[in-house]
């Protein structure tokens, strides 16, 4: 029989709307789950600040997930699980916390061909180097390069995902990585951001059918899948799909934006504000 806790909601939060591209698989690997998803729209982004405040504000967001009695929580921001999922697993014990880097790094290593990987994210996920030590810890042989690039953030939360603009920036962001000697080549990008998958189309442009592009929320759905089965936290057949949003702050720009993200429209009525 199951146990009450087997029907209880997965937490997921972000800085704003980028990792409902993380909810999005999730809900896809496992249609029988409810979720809560928390954006903290207040403070975002998160990327440009430092260490110590993001790993703060995530340890505020998932406070008040816990509280609302989630089962397991995903970091559904790199920025917030290169910092902080030591932190909030010990903080909110017994209670699961998978972030995005380890799977994303997971799907980097079995994706290159050449061991040649480039990261792109935020700058606070390049500048903390977690991609490139999470890639090392199982392939210490693969080339780990990385670029910041921080106004992809802005071009997807606009929807500006296709035309000239994202395809100039994104040329000029990656013009030296991608040049150069073809034995020197990175052959697999890492979308080191919940933000950048809707930039996918103009990225693989940009880079050419032979670079792979990688981004963590489907490995994030899987390694979510396998926690929930080792712990014996999954919901039963019919468990029904659920969802509530909170965001701390403008629900109606929440919703516009995120329908972009989470492939379906959300409803600002829908959207609950709370405090941090």
């Amino acid at each position: 029989m199951l146990g009450e806790m087997n029907d209880a909601p997965i937490g997921v939060f972000d800085s704003g709307v980028g990792g409902l591209t993380v909810l999005r698989a999730l809900r896809r690997r496992l249609p029988n789950e409810r979720f809560i998803y928390l954006g903290d729209t207040a403070r975002l982004p998160y990327g440009t600040k430092s260490p110590e405040t993001v790993a703060r504000y995530a340890e505020k967001a998932a406070g008040v997930l816990v509280e609302r009695g989630i089962k397991l929580l995903v970091i559904a921001c790199n920025t917030a699980s290169a910092v902080a999922v030591s932190r909030l697993a010990e903080r909110f014990a017994p209670v699961p916390v998978i972030g995005v880097i380890e799977p994303g790094a997971w799907a980097a290593c079995a994706a290159t061909r050449s061991d040649r990987v480039l990261v792109i994210g935020t700058e606070g996920t390049i500048n903390g180097g977690a991609y490139q030590r999470a890639i090392a810890r199982r392939r210490p042989a693969i080339v780990v390069r990385s670029v910041a690039c921080p106004l992809f953030v802005a071009l997807a939360e606009e929807g500006w995902v296709r035309g000239p603009i994202p395809e100039a920036i994104a040329r000029r962001y990656l013009a030296v990585e991608l040049s150069g000697n073809e034995d020197e080549r990175v052959d697999t990008l890492v979308l080191g951001c919940t933000h950048f998958p809707v930039l996918r189309g103009v990225l693989q442009e940009v880079c050419g059918p032979e670079v792979s592009l990688v981004d963590s929320a489907e490995t994030t759905a899987t390694s979510v899948a396998r926690a929930l089965e080792r712990e014996g936290l999954a919901a039963g057949q019919g468990g029904g799909d659920s969802l509530h949003f909170l965001a701390t702050d403008a629900p109606d720009r929440f919703a516009r934006v995120g329908s972009v993200f989470l492939g379906a429209q959300l409803d600002a009525s829908a959207v609950e504000r709370v405090d941090l």
